[in-house]
């Protein structure tokens, strides 16, 4: 099944700093770039951690107004997150600003997989590592998003090709397939539960898919099949241990 990989949106001209890189330098590097993070990088291009702006507010948050009396901070008692966040407030480089161990994506990632990272870890941008660490690229979640702008044509095609007739061996006119702004409905009759589960769950993987109306029927309920025993032509086992 044809999944586009974040090596096709990521961008390969990438904005990074040093461990060393002075604060003020960060800022003028997110400022001119218009960019609201960027990798910190060691001498061989590995990614050491990434600066968000947010992390770049919390030493700006931590200067007190004008009025207020400075107090001097204190890392008692605080948890290990806590005392991450009061550090930066005092931090005057990129290697005390970064947060880490930062969260990387490879090229060759599914943009699927690279989004449920992004969102798991809430971050807006992910550097994009080769083999050995090194970067290679950036994806940001406006990159991401691109993969919803696949026609409804396309996405029906791949429906019938890839799903329908490739991989459960289904004549095209079993099911009918209609894809309306990225919502798919299929539509029709099979001879397995399975075959109308993965046809459902293939479907819902495919770039563009933004949502599954299942209408599907079958004529036998295979759910009390054993992963052992033979269940569908075509299909690979590691399908059935997915749903």
């Amino acid at each position: 099944m044809r999944q586009n990989k974040v090596g096709s949106v990521m961008a390969t001209e990438v904005v990074t700093a040093r461990y060393g890189t002075p604060f003020k330098e960060v800022a003028r590097l997110l400022t001119e770039y218009r960019i609201s993070g960027l990798p910190v990088i060691d001498e061989d291009d590995k990614v050491l951690g990434v600066i968000s702006e947010t992390d770049l507010m919390v030493r700006q948050a931590g200067i007190p107004a004008p009025y207020e009396t400075t107090r001097r901070f204190r890392f008692t008692g605080l948890t290990r997150g806590a005392r991450r966040q009061a550090a930066k407030g005092h931090a005057r480089t990129a290697g005390q600003l970064m947060s880490v161990p930062p969260v990387t994506v490879h090229a060759d990632d599914t943009i699927a997989e690279a989004a449920r990272t992004m969102a798991h870890s809430r971050v807006e941008r992910l550097p994009v590592v080769d083999a050995e660490d090194r970067v290679v690229g950036i994806v940001t979640r406006r990159d991401l998003i691109q993969v919803f702008l696949q026609p409804d044509d396309v996405i029906r095609r791949e429906v019938i090709d890839e799903v329908l007739v490739r991989t459960l061996w289904l004549p095209p006119s079993t099911v009918a397939v209609g894809v309306h702004e990225g919502v798919v409905t299929l539509d029709g009759h099979v001879e397995r539960r399975s075959e109308a589960e993965i046809a459902v769950s293939m479907t819902d993987r495919l770039d563009g898919v933004v949502a599954v109306v299942d209408k599907l029927t079958y004529r036998m309920d295979d759910s009390h099949l054993r992963p052992d025993e033979p269940a569908l032509h075509g299909v690979t086992e590691e399908w059935l241990r997915k749903l």
